[in-house]
């Protein structure tokens, strides 16, 4: 369809018309400008390789196009492209209807939850309906306008589906909008009926003109602030807990200098480990239940918590038990007033650079300044801790193979300025937020939010494409490498160096050891032979798997590393290479770094015949005693 307009017009098809527009569109904080999209994944199917395939052919120099082995997968490598660019920078993420659309979800949920922008473009049915129904349509039975892409509205931030061509004009837009707003920010998907991504319009030339979306820093309220200094002038035990939104804030010296001029020890959610990136005397480590002992310490006594960037999800806040003081207050730092108004606190709506500087100014002209026995409490608790660890955990064991907390200070060891080690779910993230060293330019990639499996190796490649120097490692265990292995031979095919270490543990050690504790009993969490006689899978012998020849059939380098100086001597190697690298290291399946103290809901049998069970869930539910509603 043809329209007129006094506009100066150009013709393109919808596809075309979104290849052209997303080129044009620019992010700026600070002064600094950047492009916003810079490149698509995709998986091409019926649906979108006649409509944006033949746009990104003729329109889209601009928009390198990367092929991942899995629809999921390249969703969350646009995610740690994206967190790797602290949020200025992202990819889009195309898909054929269908299980190519539908494989994308758990990638949009994670990169929601983790408040990651992404633009995922799933293609969908016919709009015209005039064929009758298509192959992989759900045809659902009470709407005929439904399809599957429809799932995506409960885990996307914005989602629209495009059923005429001049619809774009309106719906590219808001993604954009949403996208670079910190407090919005997630993914945005736009459905692309496979029809209307070939049909015309005469598009308006300015659309496609540059756009430069500014990413502001909200200034915080006066008031608040003063309201904070007030409780930071009455506290005498207050606690900081840094998020994510440190990072995305570059509040990092902020943070530091505020902690260190009054005295404050600071905890570190999952995403906002590294938010002190030096070596400072007030940091305490990871917080919350799989956070450090130090930390468990200073929240539970705290009686101000002063919470910047962080959602307060159930692991941070001990599912609301982590904080006991009676008199206990909260300020929360958010530019989400979602997450700022959370557990009863005082919300400062603001970016966390700027509301951390006022902070500081205003607690300064207060004359708030460190209580010294509270300085050395902290230094005192630090000392115990980091014995503990040299005494438990950071030293080879006779008759055992190496932890996997030993495995950690190693690549705390070799890692060097403007490395990155990227991780997500079972018990790695817990151990790397007790353990992992961020000072000295390290930087740590936790994928907690979701606590997906299957993330780290394409959220790796992101990493490395937004990442021009510095090694970029990931640590996984043989459980999560079994989700998404295929993802190596993308990193190959990207030449995108990027070097594994395997910890082989024999299973999902995580979920195994949470069974152990409520259950008493294994099932099905650990990689057995099925036994013969008792027909169970958990009385099997260990299955051994070659993973030095699995990553060489794909093209790494590989090497089987026992002991502390093989595991040395690999990284080392790994680092000189140039092609993505794989070091396999069989660990202790069932030894844990130090427990943090904090309890966590997790919600037993409350009926059952079992004497073991009965008597974990007894022990468990002792806990739920510390609840509390913070209000």
């Amino acid at each position: 369809m043809k329209f007129y307009s006094a506009q100066e017009t150009v013709r393109l098809t919808l596809s075309q018309a979104i290849v052209k527009y997303l080129q044009a569109q620019y992010s700026e904080r600070d002064g600094v400008e950047r492009r916003f999209i810079r490149g698509v994944w995709g998986i091409l199917g019926h649906g979108n390789v006649s409509g944006l395939s033949q746009a990104l052919v003729e329109y889209g120099r601009e928009l390198p196009f990367h092929q991942p082995a899995n629809e999921q997968s390249m969703v969350h490598a646009a995610s740690g492209f994206a967190r790797a660019n602290l949020r200025l920078a992202t990819m889009a993420c195309t898909s054929s209807i269908g299980p190519g659309a539908t494989n994308m979800l758990t990638g949009a949920t994670t990169a929601t939850i983790c408040r990651l922008p992404v633009l995922l473009l799933p293609s969908d049915y016919y709009a015209s309906r005039y064929q009758g129904q298509v192959l992989q349509d759900i045809e659902h039975p009470v709407s005929m306008d439904m399809s599957v892409t429809d799932c995506f509205r409960v885990v996307s931030r914005f989602f629209d589906r495009i059923t005429r061509p001049e619809q774009i004009l309106f719906s590219l837009p808001e993604a954009m909008r949403v996208l670079t707003d910190p407090a919005e920010t997630g993914a945005a998907t736009i459905a692309l009926p496979q029809d209307i991504q070939g049909y015309a319009f005469d598009y308006p030339a300015n659309f496609f003109d540059r756009k430069v979306w500014r990413v502001e820093r909200r200034q915080p309220d006066s008031r608040r602030i003063a309201e904070a200094v007030a409780l930071l002038k009455a506290a005498t035990r207050p606690y900081i807990i840094a998020g994510g939104g440190v990072h995305y804030a570059e509040a990092w010296d902020e943070l530091t200098h505020l902690a260190e001029n009054l005295g404050i020890p600071v905890g570190e959610t999952h995403a906002g480990r590294g938010a002190i990136r030096n070596d400072s005397p007030m940091l305490v480590g990871g917080t919350g239940h799989l956070g450090t002992q130090p930390a468990g310490h200073f929240g539970e006594t705290a009686d101000l918590v002063v919470c910047v960037g962080t959602r307060l999800a159930d692991f941070v806040t001990g599912s609301n038990s982590a904080f006991q003081h009676p008199d206990v207050r909260f300020v929360s730092i958010n530019v989400g007033a979602h997450d700022a108004f959370k557990i009863g606190a005082l919300p400062i709506l603001a970016d966390a650079r700027e509301a951390l500087r006022a902070l500081a100014q205003e607690a300064a002209a207060a004359g708030i300044r460190p209580n010294p026995a509270y300085a050395e409490e902290v230094a005192s608790r630090k000392r115990a801790w980091n014995e503990l660890l040299s005494e438990e955990v950071f030293r080879e064991r006779s008759n055992e193979r190496m932890s996997q907390g030993h495995l950690i200070g190693i690549i705390n060891d070799s890692m060097r300025d403007g490395d990155t080690l990227v991780a997500a779910a079972g018990t790695i993230p817990a151990d790397l937020t007790k353990l992992f060293d961020a000072s000295g330019g390290r930087n740590l990639h936790l994928e907690f939010g979701n606590s997906c499996m299957g993330y780290d190796i394409p959220a790796a490649i992101g990493v490395r494409l937004a990442q021009e120097g510095g090694e970029v490692l990931i640590l996984m265990g043989d459980g999560n490498y079994q989700m998404h292995p295929m993802e190596l031979v993308t990193a190959m095919q990207e030449r995108t160096k990027v070097t594994v270490v395997l910890n082989v543990n024999y299973g999902f050690q995580s979920i195994h050891g949470h069974q152990k504790a409520l259950v008493g009993h294994s099932l099905g969490n650990e990689f057995r032979v099925r036994d013969p006689e008792s027909g169970r899978l958990d009385d099997g012998p260990f299955l051994e798997i070659d993973y030095v020849q699995n990553a060489e059939s794909i093209g790494l380098r590989a090497w089987l590393a026992d002991t502390e100086r093989e595991v040395r001597d690999a990284l080392a190697a790994a680092r000189d290479e140039t092609r993505s690298c794989m070091i396999v290291v069989k660990t202790e399946k069932y030894r844990f770094a130090p427990d943090s103290g904090v309890w966590w809901e997790v919600v037993g049998a409350e009926v059952t015949g079992d004497a073991e069970t009965r008597k974990l869930v007894e022990a468990r539910e002792a806990g739920r005693a510390k609840q509390r509603f913070y209000n």
